[in-house]
């Protein structure tokens, strides 16, 4: 893992970039977005992916695999947090004193002279961004963003606009948040994760508030997660809207309904509208209640921004539908941590009806998995009626002793309510097993897990057949 080192130059002028880890959501974005300036673009990824394939089709030099002479004539080299020190195209690039910028100091580059809305929070951000951004089109507005996740009906995670505007899906989980000359902020929560990184609660907190206080024009936070209302407590901003359930938040959801997707009651300033989302999940409604804030902010009337926000149809990797073999319905979502979990997981079971809800949980990083471990098993026995436990996706982080899927597994309080499998193909195998007509299944995590989904509906194909 490379941390990021924001004291170093970001160039004036980019002819030709480099990306290693070309093939990411955030990443492929960024390299969307140097094409459409017209800046020639080349990358490399340890394995081929849709990505790659559509960044190569609209020009971008691809490759499978890190190798130094993948580098080209580049004058410029773009890289992720998550590669190694010894990757030779990092060091090639080091050697030949190339400009060598972190992904955050490239949407840096990109962002210059907009007018920029940040969406930052430790869950929520990618559905709270595509909210906004669908919105802005929807009521004539031609954004630029970046997203971390493709939304669904654009099809794309990024794209360039006409107007002045850009919106982002600001990472915490590194502090490069703070890199970016923010108009509008958007807090969605600040349940404490990322802490290999920040150290303490109290340093997570800290970063969120200079976040904040950064901000140009407005501060949206919620007004019900505690770790936001830590962060609350020592915002100074004059501009401050609070979105959430409190009776005292400036924009206040009500009336939750969760038949046929969500509903919600929004109250501003005495004014009220009901809003629709076709996407299930109270923790949606919350979303768009954050995005319908921004957009007030932005100078659009509360009844046309909650009209606007209830177009948009999810994120990709979001209670993703899959497939349906035998009546088993499979679903794919990015949720990594304990929170996010519990909020799919609630979602689903809106929708399930008189089903059962099957989980194969991929724990992700094996800091996150030490820390969380008695929380995701809590979660996943109280949220889901069986689950399947994979091994953990290090991503970024070498292995640590005795952290595995098991070590989730274990902590579970009935053990009949989860089996652990790291073999993938025998997972599949078990779920398609003990699972019946009406069943939802759905995998969990930020990593790989979702290219078992093949093998899952192969299995209960093969069932049927047998």
């Amino acid at each position: 893992m490379i941390r990021p080192d924001l004291s170093l130059p970001i160039p004036d002028d980019i002819t030709a970039a480099h990306f290693i880890g070309i093939g990411g959501s955030g990443m492929s974005g960024l390299a969307r977005m140097f094409l459409d300036a017209g800046i020639r673009v080349s990358g490399s990824d340890r394995a081929d992916s849709a990505n790659l394939q559509a960044l190569a089709a609209l020009g971008a030099e691809v490759h499978i695999g890190h190798d130094a002479a993948h580098l080209g004539d580049a004058d410029t080299v773009v890289h992720t947090g998550a590669i190694w020190p010894e990757n030779p195209e990092f060091l090639l690039a080091k050697e030949r004193g190339l400009h060598v910028i972190h992904r955050s100091q490239a949407l840096h580059w990109l962002i210059r002279g907009h007018r920029l809305v940040s969406v930052a929070g430790a869950h929520g951000k990618t559905s709270s961004t595509g909210m906004i951004v669908t919105a802005l089109r929807e009521l004539g507005a031609d954004p630029n963003f970046v997203n971390g996740g493709v939304i669904e009906q654009l099809g794309v995670s990024s794209s360039s606009g006409s107007d002045d505007l850009f919106v982002i899906e600001a990472d915490e989980s590194d502090g490069t948040f703070l890199l970016y000359d923010t108009s509008v902020a958007l807090i969605t929560n600040v349940d404490p994760d990322h802490l290999d990184h920040f150290g303490s609660e109290e340093a997570f907190h800290e970063a969120f508030m200079t976040f904040a206080n950064k901000a140009g024009e407005a501060v949206v936070i919620s007004s019900d997660d505690p770790g936001a209302q830590r962060v609350r407590a020592g915002i100074t901003h004059p501009h401050v809207i609070s979105f959430g359930f409190a009776e005292d938040a400036d924009l206040r959801l009500s009336d939750v309904s969760t038949e046929s997707g969500v509903a919600a009651t929004l109250t501003l300033r005495g004014d009220t509208v009901r809003m629709r989302l076709g996407v299930p999940g109270v923790h949606n409604a919350v979303n768009a209640a954050g995005a319908v804030a921004v957009l007030t902010t932005l100078g659009y009337g509360l009844a046309d921004a909650a009209r606007a926000v209830q177009g948009f149809a999810g994120t990709v990797r979001r209670l993703e539908l899959h497939g349906v073999e035998r009546g088993v319905s499979v679903y794919d979502d990015y949720s990594h941590h304990p929170t996010e979990v519990r909020a799919a997981l609630e979602a689903m079971r809106t929708i399930v009806g008189d089903g059962r809800i099957i989980a194969i949980q991929q724990p992700h990083t094996y800091s996150r998995t030490q820390h969380m471990y008695r929380e995701f098993a809590e979660v996943l026995e109280r949220f889901a009626d069986h689950t399947v436990m994979l091994d953990v996706y290090g991503a970024r982080e070498d292995p640590v002793p005795g952290v595995t899927g098991e070590l989730v597994s274990g902590a579970f309080e009935d053990p009949r309510h989860v089996h652990y499998v790291p073999d993938w193909q025998q997972a599949a195998d078990y779920t398609a097993a003990v699972a019946r007509d009406g069943d939802y299944v759905i995998t969990l995590g930020c990593g790989n897990v979702y290219q078992i989904i093949p093998q899952v509906l192969e299995a209960l194909r093969a069932d049927t057949e047998d």
